[in-house]
């Protein structure tokens, strides 16, 4: 099943961005190891000078067009954008069954889960535009699992933000995390276990991360996502509410790590 999603201008709209910036968007061709990797570049073309990055991670169905117009909308805040590409050049998931599977193969190789982000990481601070001492990265669904793993990592970025993103890791290397972490989560997110929480946050208050968690009461799994509905029974269902107050909360989280 195909995925149906909201228009940039509709979110402008919805989320108050400049509606008046002049986009410039492209494809970018770079390589992790023998692996071509196709990720996508936004940028305010208005803006003179560097200016942040911020890396967008896509969910499991990857690099589609809802981890695009997240990047147009990063950009027309400001930033420069780009949309990561985790699975390699022309791998997109059809359906639910190849996207568990292309999910489950990083989740399952977490080192090469790390390399593959890094990769795109270090192509975002090689932008001319982006000013690589102020970089975060955001990340969806499996996408938050891969920026908290490229913290992990121990990258040395300001900040990630997760929203609605699985929270389990088998490495236990908080000790690493160098950045500032923001975890927007579902209060009602069955696909995310009580246990994962609970480990994750003891294992960041030993290693003295600096972290912070938002959860949004009614909110499931996906709930930034227009396109799958709005029925909570299912696990996944979109959240108006929910959605505005994790990308303020984005906002404000950028306001202080990048100012």
């Amino acid at each position: 099943m195909r995925m149906r999603f909201c228009t940039l201008a509709g979110m402008a709209l919805l989320f108050g961005m400049n509606t008046n910036a002049a986009l410039h968007t492209e494809t970018v061709d770079y390589k992790q190891g023998d692996t071509t990797c196709e990720g996508y570049l936004a940028y305010d073309d208005t803006v003179k000078g560097a200016r942040p990055g911020v890396l967008v991670v896509h969910d499991w169905m990857g690099c589609d067009g809802y981890a695009k117009m997240r990047a147009d909308m990063l950009a027309k805040l400001g930033y420069v954008a780009f949309a990561a590409d985790i699975y390699g050049k022309g791998v997109r998931p059809a359906n639910r069954q190849e996207a568990s599977a292309q999910a489950g193969k990083y989740k399952g190789d977490r080192e090469l889960l790390r390399a593959r982000v890094n990769a795109a990481l270090d192509t975002l601070e090689k932008q001319p535009q982006c000013d690589a001492k102020r970089v975060a990265a955001i990340g969806y669904c499996f996408g938050g699992t891969t920026v908290l793993e490229l913290a992990r990592s121990g990258a040395d970025i300001a900040g990630v933000v997760t929203f609605h993103g699985g929270l389990d890791t088998p490495t236990r290397d908080a000790k690493n995390i160098k950045c500032k972490v923001l975890i927007c989560h579902g209060a009602d997110d069955p696909y995310v276990p009580a246990t994962d929480v609970t480990a994750l946050q003891d294992e960041f208050r030993k290693a003295g991360v600096d972290w912070q968690m938002i959860y949004y009461s009614g909110a499931v799994h996906a709930f930034t996502r227009p396109d799958v509905g709005n029925d909570n029974s299912k696990g996944a269902a979109y959240n108006e509410k929910a959605d505005k107050r994790s990308w303020e909360a984005m906002k404000e989280f950028f306001g202080e790590i990048f100012k």
